[in-house]
């Protein structure tokens, strides 16, 4: 399936999935052999069968004191001994139009593996009363409210409840661990870990994916307070209370209170992730202190969890249920005792799998490539090793249009054709070079691979007093100028006066890319791309150069492929 052939708006659930959903619940809730007959032409009828044996499912709506009521589901095991008691795992919804329906398809393996389980939706979502906080001290004193409701009920453990959730149901439920010590464990898949490094990365407004959460969450829905922040955004209006606002709602922010109680917590992202900063995420990682796990894999936003959410197997799910099991007692998983550490995938195969005690042990030590000028007779600059390469000037001009490369296509689906085998193509020889600057790699000699942190240095001189450049690191193959993105970054410059050089240095997103031999790295600089808002006052124009002193560079994990 082509990209092009995905519904624009990238969170949508399609009519089969939709009607899928629909005969789940229905079985859930009248387990007759008529209605879980209906679910054979999905491979799921002993699925749900089983289900009805060991749990109860029931739908209801838990008010909390503000009077808001809280649209949920809730499953029980059934045939309890006196005094026996299970663990619970509560899931804050993703954000998606059917809330917390979109966990059905993890009932079953959760009830079996003797799981009492509430899914519920943030106030604001779906069918929950409300207004959107996302996720702030509202959503986080629900969370607490919800636990409330569940250990009044008879045979829930109190000392042994977990949290899973997706997006902003991970979100939710790390948010709601820093406050509610009941809390034992976490596993959130497609987490954030500091949202305005995710709206605003180097100076840089995340505007299309920021617009489609916005979207998504249905601005009329949204609460004063947000509605406030989300003008503020679009209008570049980044003050200390859009900060604060972010602050509040990212774990990063509450660090000392996940390692005051050792709070077990698996967290989950993707190499291309377009909605949440994927480096944010590794930060939130590396600086816990209790048991922790971190999975890395290709794609974007919420694709790796996809099929798992809907009942079948995934990475990130089958890991939350060990994490789960491991740390509440609980029988979903298989058994075998959870990895620690960080756990990935190389771009673009699927098949990878990948273990290292650490991000430090994870990420290789970098090579430094120099940009270079053109050689006589080409269009293009050099990348090369060896000595800092001074005394030349690139010109870019600024016309607000995209050149061939951007970051992605389509905002989530461009990554769901990764994990399907069907990374986008970028044919480089079809950039603007006005629009746009170009280095080049030597082809390799032997295959190589990128694994880990990268960071640019260049200096930047607009004619007006402020820029945005955006930068891409592409795999191409020189015999047909055909490639592939591996990582990518933006960075504004906001000058004092027009004209003024300035020298900066930014990180690109991390990366795990494997190179063939033959292939070439080509470091692409242009000005403008659809998912960034940018400072260029168009018409306009900017150099880029290489002071003496300040020489540009590219920093990057390069080492021979074992």
């Amino acid at each position: 399936m082509p990209v092009s052939d995905f519904p624009e708006n990238p969170f949508v659930v399609n009519a089969d999935d939709l009607a899928k959903l629909d005969a789940i619940r229905e079985a859930l809730l009248d387990p007759s052999p008529r209605r879980i007959g209906r679910l054979d032409q999905w491979g799921l009828a002993d699925t749900y069968e089983t289900n009805a044996e060991v749990a109860t499912y029931r739908e209801l709506s838990i008010a909390m004191a503000d009077g808001t009521m809280i649209d949920a589901s809730l499953s029980i095991p059934r045939n309890l001994a006196p005094g026996q008691t299970v663990p619970a795992v509560v899931l804050p919804a993703p954000l998606i139009n059917i809330g917390h329906r979109a966990y059905l398809g993890m009932f079953p393996r959760l009830a079996l593996g003797g799981y009492a389980v509430l899914a519920y939706s943030q106030r604001g979502l779906a069918a929950s009363g409300g207004e959107i906080h996302v996720a702030g001290p509202q959503d986080v004193s629900d969370a607490t409210e919800i636990i409330n409701s569940l250990v009044q009920i008879d045979g829930v453990d109190a000392e042994r409840i977990g949290f899973f959730g997706s997006s902003y149901g991970a979100g939710t439920s790390l948010l709601a661990a820093a406050k509610d010590r009941r809390i034992k464990v976490v596993a959130g898949t497609s987490a954030w870990g500091d949202l305005f490094a995710s709206l605003y990365e180097n100076g840089t407004r995340h505007l299309k994916a920021f617009e489609a959460l916005v979207q998504l969450f249905g601005e009329e829905r949204c609460s004063k307070e947000f509605r406030g922040i989300i003008e503020k955004i679009r209008n570049n209006n980044v003050d200390d209370e859009v900060r604060e606002f972010a602050a509040e709602r990212s774990p990063r922010t509450h660090l000392s209170a996940y390692n005051d109680a050792a709070t077990p917590i698996m967290l989950t992202t993707a190499w291309h992730e377009t909605i949440f900063s994927v480096p944010a995420v590794i930060d939130l990682f590396t600086n816990l202190a209790g048991p922790k796990s971190l999975l890395v894999q290709v794609g974007d936003h919420g694709n790796g969890e996809l099929a798992g959410l809907a009942g079948l197997l995934s990475k990130p799910t089958e890991m939350a249920y060990r994490w789960l099991d491991h740390h509440l007692g609980g029988n979903a998983g298989d058994g075998r005792t959870p990895r620690f550490g960080v756990r990935s995938e190389y771009m673009h195969n699927l098949l990878s799998d990948l273990f290292h005690d650490s991000w430090q042990d994870y990420a290789l030590s970098r090579k430094r490539l120099h940009l270079a000028g053109p050689v006589a007779g080409q269009r293009d600059a050099q990348l090369v090793e060896g000595e800092p390469q001074s005394g030349w000037t690139r010109a870019v001009k600024a016309t607000g249009r995209d050149t061939e490369v951007v970051v992605a296509p389509k905002l989530v689906q461009t990554g769901l054709a990764e994990r399907m085998g069907l990374p986008h193509v970028y044919k480089t020889d079809g950039i603007d070079r006005e629009l746009a600057a170009i280095w080049t790699t030597a082809p390799l000699t032997q295959p190589m691979r990128v694994q880990g942190d990268l960071e640019l240095r260049v200096t930047v001189k607009p004619r007006a007093m402020d820029a945005t450049i955006v930068a891409y690191l592409l795999d191409c193959d020189p015999a047909t100028g055909k490639a592939h993105i591996i990582t990518n970054a933006p960075y504004t410059v906001t000058n004092q006066q027009a004209g003024q050089a300035s020298t900066v240095t930014f990180p690109l997103q991390p990366a795990h890319y494997v190179l063939a031999q033959g292939r070439v790295l080509q470091l692409v600089i242009g000005t403008h791309d659809q998912f960034f808002a940018d400072a260029n006052s168009v018409p306009t124009s900017l150099e880029i150069t290489s002071p003496v002193g300040a020489e540009s560079y590219l920093d990057i994990p390069l080492s021979p492929l074992d």
